[in-house]
């Protein structure tokens, strides 16, 4: 099996269409033709990560942070990036990242942490803007079924938790043919008029060369007459954090104990008791200090993330219960989350999730 075959679908799972523009992800190092042996899933890329790999066999590390982040103009071995890197060459080992591509990810960080905490009608906190393409064609009408599906099955018409959706609307369109046009229907100079269906169809942007492949593929005509609009709807799939609600409401101590035991932490920072229920969670795993005010906005009455610094604190206010679980501690069950997708999808092929704490904080 080739690295490319895994990264096809690690990419949809995250595509990488929607990592933040300051990230960097997907094939760090290595060659996307290159056989994989086995593959190892962990949250860091360090040397000890890396050694692993070379004691198991496995030649793939799939990462979640990526080990390169900002540019590198040597590679001497200087600093531990470095030498992962060196390693990793030496040893014939490829290392991929995922970071905020499976953090926008619908399926993904938040979704995972979402779980944990086995909170219902979960929605994303922060919807993407500029992800949403819309598609409009024009068909003979014996052909419009044929290439309506067509669209379908690249991943056209999905919207929320609906699929196949389209608008469509018959009428008469107009050509004629001109010296080096082999036509489907019609003559050379002579005006044709054909009965037509127009068919309107929203696709997401990582989609759009399978779009427009099953477009050229299952539309008749020599010359395709389509329209593609940027749409600026918020995609509701796609996006930061994620929100839901607790199956019953807690007191803000029982929550917050019940939050260091399901995300298994040793400490918790958090603002200001508030004296008040706990029931809408909002969540967003890593650093998340930018999305305060869309949890306060979205109605949650607590708001768990990491690396909040003193005065993000102060964002509270009085109206929400803000905790801080840690980096590392809120992005842990990422491993368990792309382990068992890999798993699923490569189930007669290894995938190890590694054995190597990764946090570089310790608390006494």
């Amino acid at each position: 099996m080739k690295i490319s075959e895994i990264t096809q679908e690690l990419e949809k799972l995250a595509p990488l269409t929607y990592a933040e523009g300051f990230d960097n992800v997907g094939l760090l190092v290595g060659n996307p033709n290159a056989k994989i042996t086995k593959i190892l899933v962990t949250l860091d890329t360090l040397e000890s990560v890396v050694d692993e790999a070379i004691e198991k066999g496995t030649n793939l590390i799939v990462s979640f942070h990526p080990i390169i982040f900002s540019g590198m103009k040597k590679i001497t071995g200087k600093n531990y990036v470095e030498r992962v890197v060196q390693k990793a060459i030496k040893h014939d080992i490829h290392i991929y990242a995922t970071h905020t591509a499976l953090d926008n990810s619908q399926f993904g960080v938040n979704h995972q942490i979402s779980k944990q905490l086995n909170l219902k009608n979960t929605q994303i906190l922060i919807p993407q803007q500029d992800t949403l393409r819309h598609l409009v064609t024009y068909v003979p009408l014996e052909a419009a079924e044929k290439l309506r599906n067509a669209l379908f099955e690249a991943g056209a018409g999905f919207i929320g938790n609906y699929d196949n959706c389209s608008f469509n609307i018959k009428g008469t369109g107009t050509y004629r043919p001109v010296a080096g046009a082999n036509p489907y229907k019609g003559e050379i100079g002579k005006t044709e008029f054909s009965e037509e269906e127009r068919i309107s169809i929203v696709f997401n942007k990582h989609r759009e060369n399978e779009i427009f492949r099953a477009l050229r593929e299952a539309h008749p005509y020599e010359e395709i007459a389509y329209e593609l609009f940027q749409l600026e709807n918020t995609n509701q799939n796609i996006g930061m954090g994620m929100i839901g609600e607790l199956e019953n409401e807690m007191d803000e101590a029982e929550f917050l104990n019940y939050l260091k035991e399901k995300m298994q932490t040793q400490c918790i920072r958090h603002s200001k008791l508030l004296k008040k229920k706990i029931k809408k969670v909002a969540v967003l795993g890593g650093s998340g200090s930018f999305a305060i005010s869309n949890a306060k906005h979205n109605g949650a009455d607590v708001f768990i993330t990491a690396d909040l610094k003193y005065h993000d604190f102060f964002q509270a206010e009085n109206q929400i219960l803000l905790a801080d679980i840690g980096h590392y501690e809120s992005e842990q069950f990422t491993k368990d989350l792309l382990t068992a997708y890999l798993s699923e999808k490569f189930p007669n092929f290894a995938v190890l999730k590694s054995e190597i704490n990764t946090n570089p904080v310790h608390y006494i």
